[in-house]
């Protein structure tokens, strides 16, 4: 198991801390944090700027922010479906008609928490049996280099593995996987609604575990280390 990734954050050259969605009983681990006011409206995207600064945001089933993660992390009915379906179609036209919505609503699962306390924060290697999914911010030349990393393992006949699902920002940092337990990647921070807490040129890639091990493998005989890359870099520098 390797959890050394500093290869690849050299070659690739990403320069945001890499961020990890935990599910713990120990808060202690996560110091500094901050969290939700209570009972005011927020984004954990909101949060983005803490996460620069190394703090860790913590969500609990009675402070998770907004209505979407206390659904999607916690599994809490914070909206009925008639009220989900006029709010995501209805006002902000999110599919092409309420029935589509509805079935999106119905088929959705939300994240089944196995403690009180969600965080997200930067990477904390102390705390790795916690940790559910990693979340690297790139631009789009970066996307192509992980997107070639997670299929460098795979073969023809696999079961794709790199996704962009339909769903919240939070959710498609853990809800959206299938299964957290084999090597996934989804292409997230595509909420149009979070879009404004993040750089303009700024894409989340959302990793397993498993996921995360395997491109904490590719070496100076991968792709990080040959022509195409490296002439992708002088042309930007001419751009």
């Amino acid at each position: 198991m390797n959890r050394n990734c500093d290869y690849l954050i050299e070659k690739t050259g990403v320069r945001y801390p890499l961020i990890g969605l935990y599910d713990t009983p120990d808060l202690s681990l996560f110091e500094p944090s901050v969290k939700p006011t209570e009972g005011r409206w927020a984004c954990v995207y909101m949060f983005f700027n803490s996460w620069l600064k190394g703090e860790s945001l913590v969500l609990t089933p009675d402070n998770y922010g907004c209505g979407g993660a206390g659904t999607h992390l916690f599994g809490l009915k914070t909206r009925s479906r008639e009220d989900y379906v006029d709010f995501l179609y209805g006002e902000e036209g999110l599919k092409e008609s309420e029935e589509l919505m509805g079935e999106w609503l119905d088929k959705h699962k939300g994240y089944k928490p196995e403690h009180s306390n969600i965080v997200i924060g930067p990477l904390n290697d102390n705390a790795y049996e916690h940790l559910k999914t990693i979340t690297f911010f790139i631009n789009p030349d970066q996307l192509s280099l992980f997107i070639t990393g997670a299929h460098y393992f795979q073969k023809p006949s696999d079961t794709p593995i790199v996704m962009a699902p339909f769903d919240s920002g939070c959710g498609q940092m853990v809800t959206s996987f299938n299964d957290l337990n084999k090597p996934d990647a989804i292409i997230g921070a595509m909420d149009i609604a979070m879009r404004k807490y993040l750089p303009l040129d700024i894409i989340a890639f959302t990793v397993t575990k498993p996921m995360y091990e395997q491109l904490c493998t590719l070496d100076e005989k991968s792709f990080l280390n040959k022509a195409f890359w490296k002439d992708l870099q002088k042309a930007r520098k001419k751009d």
